[in-house]
C-alpha cells in the first residue's frame, strides 16, 4: 500500500514542522511531534519524509545545526554554551554531528566565519599570505 499525501496531510505536517522550529532547543520526542500532526509516530515519519525528504529527527538536527551556525557567527557564547542553547545534551554529540553536517568542527567554523575576507590584490599589496581570508 502506497502512502499518499493529501492536502490535509500537508497542513498537519506543517504544524509539526513549525513545532520543531519553535522548540528545537528543547527535548522533543517523536510522540509529541507526531501528536502535533495528529498521526501515529510511524505514519508521521513516513509522511514527513515523503514531504520534506528528511525524517523528523533529521529535520530537528538540521534546525539545531543551522541555529548553532548563526550563534557561532554572531555571539560571544562558548561552543559549550551554544551546544546547550540549541538543545544538545552532550558537547561530544554536538561536535560530532556538527562536523558530519558542516564538514568542520564548531570551533573551526567559528574561526572561518569570523575571518574577514581580504581580496587577493590587497593581500598581495599588504604581504599577507594567499591563504589568509579565503
Amino acid at each position: 500500500m502506497k502512502n499518499t499525501v493529501c492536502p490535509e496531510h500537508y497542513e498537519a505536517l506543517g504544524r509539526a514542522r513549525t513545532f520543531i522550529e519553535r522548540h528545537y532547543n528543547q527535548p522533543i520526542t517523536l510522540e509529541r511531534t507526531s501528536r502535533e500532526a495528529g498521526f501515529s509516530p510511524f505514519h508521521f515519519i513516513r509522511l514527513f519524509r515523503a514531504v520534506y525528504k528528511l525524517t523528523p529527527h533529521q529535520y530537528l538536527i538540521q534546525c539545531r545545526i543551522d541555529n548553532a551556525k548563526t550563534l557561532l557567527r554572531s555571539d560571544e557564547l562558548s561552543v559549550t554554551e551554544i551546544c546547550q542553547a540549541v538543545g544538545f545534551e552532550s558537547l561530544a554529540s554536538f561536535s560530532t554531528l556538527f562536523r558530519r553536517v558542516v564538514g568542520v568542527s564548531p570551533s573551526a567554523y567559528r574561526k572561518r566565519a569570523r575571518q574577514r575576507f581580504v581580496p587577493l590584490c590587497f593581500r598581495t599589496k599588504l604581504g599577507i599570505g594567499a591563504a589568509s581570508g579565503d
